[in-house]
């Protein structure tokens, strides 16, 4: 009697979906805009068609992408939007004392060339400032869960900091979570430890600050380890904070401070992008294989709003509100655009 030849397995359907990169840009509380942003995205991204396969973020970009990151994990993208609102909520300065010391904190800054006060170090204050924000950041983010959570096909999240004392540039890497370099709370405060404001944070062997002086946000690190070309992201989609460009030249001192700092924290996202930029134009003169390398798009959501550097520092609620809401608006018409054929 004869056999049948036995049929191969099927191989299964190539994900024809895009995969995305989110890049969320450090900037405090103009932060509250990324969180908008991302509320709009992550209820608005239709899954036949797009898949979020990592998200990375310094400083309040840091914040905002890790509570995403957490409800994708969850698998419910409602749930990371919620929780992006009940963080920011939790933020803002709602009781009397916390709403007097940020008015008054903003208000220093703006006047800050106008009064002459004493610069204190944060190592002579409490740290009460730090531990309030780590107890909130908890409140929504459980780091216990994380390692059931995490599957090898589950996004990956990137957070940006620096070494006070060796000066590296340092990414947490949710692919890392074995090691002191994973996602915990400690990364997420060093990326966000404004040296002016907070101590810098000790993280395994290192003592970090702020990522806004490394990569702000890191990107690089989505586009390598990859066996397969495919496997790269087709798009990275940046939350950017700092303006590229403003109308006039300043000339106040308030304004020349506002465009330096703005500057400043566009300079590393700056040479991210250009470094992906002569890529794909490399690739388009076939000066790069294909076989290991492809385009990717990148696209750019912007806070439109024209805000001065001390509102970075901002709580008050009306002014979260209306970030949030700006944030919607602006996510709502980023998923509009690329909609439309």
């Amino acid at each position: 009697m004869a056999t049948r030849p036995r049929k191969s397995p099927a191989k299964p359907a190539a994900d024809a979906r895009r995969r995305i990169v989110i890049a969320c840009q450090g900037g405090g509380s103009h932060t509250a805009f990324t969180a908008g942003v991302l509320q709009a995205l992550l209820r608005r991204i239709d899954p036949a068609h797009h898949r979020i396969v990592g998200l990375s973020g310094t400083s309040g970009g840091a914040l905002c992408a890790a509570l995403a990151w957490y409800g994708l994990l969850l698998g419910e993208a409602d749930d990371a939007a919620r929780r992006l609102e009940d963080f920011w909520g939790d933020m803002a300065a709602t009781q009397m004392p916390d709403l007097l010391t940020n008015q008054l904190l903003v208000w220093l800054q703006r006047n800050h060339g106008l009064i002459g006060l004493p610069e204190v170090s944060p190592y002579l204050l409490p740290n009460s400032g730090q531990d309030y924000l780590g107890q909130i950041i908890g409140r929504h983010l459980d780091f216990q869960r994380l390692p059931a959570l995490l599957q090898a096909d589950s996004p990956r999240l990137m957070i940006g900091a620096v070494n006070v004392l060796n000066g590296a540039f340092t990414v947490f890497d949710s692919r890392q979570q074995a090691s002191a370099m994973g996602i915990s709370l400690g990364a997420l405060l060093a990326s966000a430890a404004i040296p002016e404001l907070f101590r810098a944070v000790p993280v395994g062997d290192g003592l970090y600050w702020d990522g806004l002086f490394s990569q702000n946000p890191p990107i690089r690190g989505f586009l390598s380890g990859f066996a397969c070309c495919a496997d790269k992201p087709d798009e990275i989609w940046v939350i950017r904070i700092n303006p590229e460009r403003i109308a006039e030249e300043p000339r106040s001192s308030s304004d020349i401070i506002d465009r330096r700092n703005e500057l400043a924290g566009n300079l590393s996202l700056q040479q991210e992008l250009y470094f992906i930029e002569q890529a794909n134009d490399w690739l388009r003169r076939g000066w790069l294989p294909a076989e290991r390398f492809k385009p990717i798009e990148l696209r750019t959501i912007a806070l439109p709003l024209d805000l001065d550097y001390p509102s970075k520092l901002d709580r008050s609620p009306g002014f979260i509100a209306a970030l949030l809401e700006e944030g919607r608006q602006q996510g709502n018409l980023f998923i509009d655009r690329i909609a439309t054929p």
